[in-house]
């Protein structure tokens, strides 16, 4: 799941100056979710919208916005996009990518993208992956250091969590305490003797 925030929404209108006929496109996947950009926030953005003097000419949502495959796939959800200048997605930054690449109207984000998550026993978890292309999480238990630790440490923490929480953020627990906890539950603490080399950026 992406995890993608809502922006505030006097930078939207910022983005919407001269933006002439506006629509909006929603995801029913993750933004939906996450309460971002499912069919409720859809709506509220077009009354937000029009209620500040915008021209607001419809709203959907997609099944997946970073699925879109044609213009037409959008033209059958609402005929009327294609008399917008602008489109406003509430989607991830895939969406939004995705979506400017089938349409020549001006695209742009009512969400930020923040990181790369899921869903476990009911809960949003946040920064669970970083999508770095060098998975190597089976080392540490399946949790990942890269980017669950504020400092991205590798070979173990840095000495400066107290009572298992975070040196950075206090709110948070330290991920080499999990990481530690993880292994030893399993019988696999052997995996904490391997040392990681710096990983190389410019090949």
């Amino acid at each position: 799941m992406i995890i993608s925030s809502s922006k505030p929404f006097e930078e939207i209108l910022s983005m919407l100056d001269d933006a002439g006929k506006i629509f909006v496109i929603g995801c029913g996947v993750c933004a939906t979710k996450l309460h971002v950009g499912g069919e409720p926030e859809v709506e509220d953005m077009c009354r937000k919208l029009r209620e500040a003097g915008k021209d607001v000419i419809g709203g959907t949502v997609t099944k997946a916005a970073c699925s879109v495959k044609s213009l037409d796939y959008l033209l059958d959800l609402d005929p009327k996009i294609k008399d917008a200048d602008s489109l406003l997605i509430m989607s991830c930054g895939s969406g939004l990518s995705i979506i400017a690449s089938v349409t020549d109207a001006e695209v742009h984000p009512a969400t930020n993208t923040d990181s790369l998550g899921g869903i476990s026993c009911g809960d949003v978890k946040e920064e669970q992956c970083v999508m770095c292309g060098d998975c190597i999480a089976d080392f540490f238990g399946g949790i990942c250091p890269t980017a669950r630790c504020p400092k991205g440490l590798l070979n173990g923490p840095c000495g400066g969590s107290m009572d298992g929480k975070c040196e950075v953020d206090p709110e948070k627990d330290c991920v080499w305490e999990l990481i530690y906890i993880k292994l030893r539950d399993t019988n696999r603490l052997d995996l904490l003797d391997r040392m990681f080399e710096p990983k190389e950026y410019d090949a």
